[in-house]
């Protein structure tokens, strides 16, 4: 698990097939084989890492549903180790795991801070809450507003200067995860097993 508080930026020293190395210093300090860390947002697990990098493997399915692909050699990546118990949760639950990826819209200034705009599929905007809670490569942020075709997040700039968003442009692709809550409220709601649960019943027991 994760809080969307990014630790560093690394660099993509190679992705060749299915393993990926990043060059970074600071997480390095503790790490182990087997290790768990975000690389935009993706929970990637630790194969090796040496003085100022490590490794990783990356399953086909991973590829397919973020925008790791996209990644050119020395391009800059948000890195995150996982929350250890007792660590401040400065962020939010953030499990690394990808829902989707989304297109930046627009990137304008607004008082102190950016407002950016997402278009994402309606199948993510549904798990998305004005005033909720979203992670965009890996960056826990607050949700603006949501429409019917994309979202918005402010940011100030001292986020975006120490992550991969100082060089994200209008077209930029990211990825993106929403909210654990509301994934398991939008599964229940669209739950069709048979069920004699029905609205009449919750009323009729005191429930609503």
């Amino acid at each position: 698990m994760f809080t969307g508080i990014i630790e560093e930026v690394g660099r993509l020293k190679s992705l060749d097939g299915g393993r990926i190395e990043i060059s970074c210093t600071k997480i390095l300090s503790d790490m182990k084989i087997g290790d768990s860390v975000a690389v935009n947002g993706i929970c990637l697990t630790v194969v090796d890492f040496g003085e100022n990098f490590f490794a990783a493997d990356v399953m086909p399915e991973t590829f397919r549903k973020t925008s790791l692909a996209e990644l050119n050699r020395g391009g800059i990546v948000n890195l995150e180790r996982a929350l250890k118990l007792g660590d401040r949760f400065g962020g939010h639950i953030v499990s690394g795991h990808i829902d989707g990826v989304g297109k930046i819209l627009s990137i304008r200034p607004e008082g102190n801070a950016l407002l950016i705009d997402v278009a994402a599929e309606n199948f993510l905007l549904r798990q998305i809450a004005p005033k909720g809670s979203v992670a965009l490569d890996g960056i826990s942020l607050t949700v603006v507003n949501v429409g019917s075709e994309n979202f918005s997040v402010s940011m100030i700039p001292h986020t975006r200067a120490v992550t991969n968003f100082q060089n994200k442009r209008v077209g930029s692709h990211v990825n993106i995860e929403t909210d654990v809550l509301a994934k398991y409220v939008n599964r229940l709601l669209n739950f069709k097993a048979s069920t004699n649960i029905t609205t009449n019943f919750l009323e009729a027991n005191g429930f609503l």
